[in-house]
């Protein structure tokens, strides 16, 4: 029996993962890449809707492969490719584009938010149609599963929407997706801002632990974390917000569950807790920093391969465009 197809994707918006990023993230790609037939992308396009140098962005992307596979995705077991290498994602942006509603673009929160932020004439039309180019992401590979957080969950309703109003008026052509959300758990806030998404545009890079720090400064980063003043380590959003984080944290790390770690430190001050974080934290971080490095030391190899992969990809994205196309009447 084949597996189910499964899609997503990451930016290459920062010269390195944070530990939010890979616990979020990579981390659980690394165990559904093995009962899923699994395509990961990494999402260019998507990045140049808003302002990046070219060099900049070239590098971002090899460094964001090479940390994929030392995250530990398999290029032999899943298909790790760069979305700009697939013309595809383009071209069926534009066809999912005519069937896509203005108010229905305009009502995606994201858009709003970043609008809200920085103002409407400061966003391209690209970042409006962010969503439309994810969802001929997904739609391209017959994806059945699309593991996302909580903050893209409408982004694929939309696609879930714009695939079957495409079906209904052009007879069928797209496998209609569901969204896999997280785990609760994979939501990793700032260690300095507990109560915020860990993120790389935040202001204070001490909350951020990146994965190609240095060990020695991703351990202080962690015993520098911001706790509270009751003691008590157990788990608590509301009160306890860095306290739970770090918990999070060492559970992701370590496989164990928080009831069994709070157990673990009853009667335990902050100081041998967050010492015992950070160095789960560094044990697992560390040959991963290594084996980028490594990666990166090799841009030629790396390139080839990614240039293996887009061509495993663009097998089956041309093929869907195909079929989209001459269902629209275009071939």
């Amino acid at each position: 029996m084949a597996h189910p197809r499964l899609y997503s994707g990451m930016q290459p918006s920062s010269g390195s993962l944070h530990l939010g990023n890979y616990i979020g993230a990579l981390q659980q790609w690394r165990g559904l890449q093995q009962d899923h037939d699994a395509f990961f992308s990494i999402v260019d396009l998507h990045a140049i809707t808003v302002p990046q140098a070219p060099d900049v962005l070239r590098e971002q992307v090899r460094t964001l492969a090479a940390q994929y596979i030392a995250g530990g995705i398999d290029p032999d077991r899943a298909c790790l490719y760069v979305q700009s290498h697939v013309a595809a994602h383009a071209q069926l942006a534009w066809l999912l584009g005519t069937i896509t509603g203005f108010g229905e673009a305009s009502r995606m929160t994201q858009f709003k938010d970043k609008t809200a932020r920085g103002g409407q004439e400061a966003a391209s039309v690209g970042l409006f149609t962010y969503p439309i180019l994810m969802a001929a992401d997904i739609l391209l590979y017959d994806a059945e599963i699309v593991p996302v957080g909580d903050d893209q969950k409408q982004h694929v309703e939309l696609t879930r929407d714009l695939a079957e109003r495409f079906n209904k008026r052009f007879g069928p052509t797209f496998t209609i997706p569901k969204p896999r959300i997280l785990a609760d758990g994979a939501r990793i806030y700032d260690l300095q801002d507990p109560k915020a998404k860990m993120s790389k545009s935040a202001d204070n890079d001490k909350g951020i632990v990146w994965l190609l720090d240095d060990p020695a400064k991703t351990a202080k980063k962690i015993r520098s974390a911001v706790t509270d003043t009751d003691g008590a380590i157990r788990a608590d959003k509301e009160s306890k917000p860095g306290v739970t984080n770090l918990l999070d944290i060492l559970s992701a790390m370590t496989g164990t569950p928080v009831a069994d770690l709070e157990a673990h430190f009853d009667g335990q001050g902050y100081g041998v807790f967050k010492t015992e974080v950070a160095d789960a934290v560094v044990a697992e971080l560390a040959p991963v920093r290594e084996r980028t490095l490594e990666l990166l030391a090799d841009p030629a190899e790396l390139d080839r391969l990614l240039a293996a992969n887009a061509d495993r990809a663009a097998e089956v994205a041309d093929a869907t465009l195909a079929r989209a196309m001459g269902a629209m009447g275009l071939r």
